[in-house]
């Protein structure tokens, strides 16, 4: 395991490089791993020098202790209290920015919500593929509760639960466990506590599962159908269809079928 030069003790960073794992852990277990100004500014620097890394599969996500992340920092909102509306906007845009630069990220992403995941620490988990969480995890848009909105957090957020969970969580600030995040899609599997560990090991197989490429290929599918919903039939059919042509005839579509119809497993599976 090769441990990344992050330059802060805020949060860690390890890579499997045999296979090709990013580990990120947030590292403030004594302030249940709120973060602040500086920790939004180390890790969507960090996160933005993983996206030309071709070897990366997968990355997790989790938190140090017992709480994946419970927001922002106390001392961070004291600061914020006297900035100027123009100060205020920028602090937002940097926020804005550390979302959308893990959302962006080419290859799969999973959170892993150990404990509480609050106001901007749903924004995190909301900006990845895959959410496992222990059933003994709380969330909440706990923002309305301080006289604040979940501004920032909310594109990312409403793209997994829609406008109907929003009305009603967003507005009143209520908390709810894993199960009721899991109904609304906030969260994709639940487990016991103790089970946790051995559930991420099977998810990182099932991922891993995925052709290397393939898993990036699917991502930008994605994103690219949700590019062209306004568009007319055709400009997405077109798209589709030459995602397909250009991914079946590339090397790992090729070993993929070659691997299928000769019953064996294909070369990236061990």
């Amino acid at each position: 395991m090769e441990n990344l030069n992050t330059q802060t003790p805020m949060f860690k960073a390890e890579k499997d490089n045999e296979k090709g794992i990013i580990h990120v852990t947030l590292n403030r277990p004594e302030i249940h791993n709120a973060f602040g100004d500086e920790l939004i500014a180390k890790m969507t620097e960090f996160f933005r020098g993983l996206v030309e890394d071709k070897s990366i599969r997968l990355l997790t996500l989790t938190g140090e202790g017992k709480s994946f992340c419970a927001g922002a920092d106390l001392n961070w909102m004291k600061s914020m209290k006297d900035y100027s509306a123009e100060e205020n906007y920028q602090d937002s845009v940097a926020l804005s920015q550390l979302f959308q630069s893990l959302n962006d990220l080419p290859f799969p992403t999973m959170a892993i919500v150990n404990g509480a995941c609050l106001g901007g620490g749903t924004g995190l988990i909301s900006a990845c593929d895959f959410v496992l969480s222990s059933d003994q995890a709380k969330f909440g848009f706990t923002e309305v509760c301080l006289g604040l909105v979940p501004a920032v957090i909310s594109p990312f957020v409403m793209s997994k639960i829609g406008e109907g969970y929003a009305r009603a969580y967003f507005l009143s600030g209520e908390r709810f466990d894993a199960h009721q995040a899991q109904r609304m899609n906030l969260v994709q599997k639940v487990v016991a506590h103790d089970e946790l560990e051995e559930a991420i090991a099977f998810q990182i197989k099932r991922f891993l599962g995925a052709g290397p490429m393939a898993a990036r290929e699917a991502k930008a599918l994605i994103s690219g159908v949700m590019q062209r919903k306004g568009s007319g039939p055709d400009e997405v059919r077109d798209f589709t269809c030459k995602t397909i042509s250009r991914v079946r005839i590339g090397d790992e579509g090729q070993e993929g079928m070659a691997a299928l119809l000769e019953k064996r497993k294909p070369n990236w599976i061990n």
